[in-house]
C-alpha cells in the first residue's frame, strides 16, 4: 500500500499595511499654485519677509512667506496662504507649513503683494479667512499701482472681531500690532519704526548702512583732528 506523504499547511500569516496617513500628507506644503505673478512681486515678497526678518532677530518672533498656514487641526482644506505673514510671540524655528493649533496661534500681522491674478482673493475672499482666524491687521500692497487705489491699504480687527480701514495720512498708515508707519515713496514701500523713526532694512542694507556711518564718522574725527593741529 502506498502511503501518501502528508503535506505541512501553508503559511496564513498576513502582512497588515498601516492606512493612517503621514503628517506631512494630512497637511500637503504647497498648494500647487505659483509664489507670485511677476518678478516685481517675487521680489517684493522676498524683501519683506528680509526685512521682518531682520527687525526681529533674536527674538521670539516668527515670520515666513508664502507657507500654508492651516487654521482647523484634521481639516486640511481649511488652510490660507499669506505672501508675508508676522507671528509675535512664537518659536521662530523654520517650518515646513504653519500650523496654528499648535505653533502659535494666528498671524498678528498679514502683508499681500497684490497683483493682477490675487487681487479679487487679495480684496474679497483672504479678509474673511484672516478675519475669522483673528490677525490683528491686514495691509495690501500694489507695487505696479495699477491694481489698488491707493496702492497702499490696512485693515485692523475692531473689537466686534470685525475689520476697519485703517486711515491713510499723507500717503502712510500705522500698524499698531508691529508698532511700525508704512509710507510710499513713489511705488516704493518705506517701513520706519514707530518709536525711532528708523527705516527697517535687510540685514545686508543695514549692515552697509552702519558701515557708511562708521566711516562718516571717522572722516569727521580726522578733520577735526586736523583742525587742532592747525590750530
Amino acid at each position: 500500500m502506498r502511503e501518501t506523504p502528508i503535506q505541512a499547511p501553508q503559511s496564513s500569516i498576513v502582512q497588515v499595511t498601516s492606512t493612517f496617513p503621514r503628517a506631512e500628507d494630512l497637511y500637503p506644503e504647497s498648494d500647487g499654485r505659483p509664489m507670485a505673478e511677476t518678478d516685481l512681486h517675487q521680489e517684493w515678497m522676498w524683501k519683506l519677509k528680509q526685512i521682518f526678518k531682520y527687525r526681529y532677530r533674536d527674538q521670539n518672533v516668527y515670520v515666513a512667506s508664502d507657507l500654508l498656514v492651516y487654521y482647523e487641526e484634521n481639516v486640511p482644506a481649511r488652510f490660507v496662504v499669506p505672501d508675508v505673514f508676522v507671528v509675535l510671540n512664537c518659536d521662530p524655528s523654520m517650518r515646513r507649513v504653519y500650523k496654528m493649533w499648535s505653533d502659535g496661534g494666528p498671524p498678528t500681522c498679514v502683508i499681500e503683494v497684490t497683483s493682477q491674478s490675487t487681487r479679487r482673493e487679495d480684496e474679497l475672499l483672504k479678509p474673511t479667512t484672516y478675519r475669522n482666524i483673528g490677525v490683528k491687521e491686514y495691509i495690501l500692497y500694489d507695487p505696479t499701482a495699477d491694481y489698488l487705489d491707493p496702492s497702499l491699504q490696512g485693515h485692523r480687527l475692531d473689537s466686534d472681531g470685525l475689520y476697519e480701514p485703517i486711515p491713510l495720512e499723507n500717503g502712510s498708515l500705522i500698524c499698531d500690532s508691529l508698532g511700525l508707519r508704512l509710507t510710499l515713496d513713489d511705488r516704493d514701500l518705506v517701513i520706519t519704526d514707530l518709536e525711532t523713526g528708523e527705516i527697517q532694512m535687510m540685514r545686508e542694507d543695514a549692515e552697509a548702512n552702519l558701515r557708511q556711518k562708521a566711516e562718516d564718522r571717522i572722516r569727521e574725527l580726522e578733520a577735526e583732528l586736523q583742525r587742532l593741529r592747525r590750530d
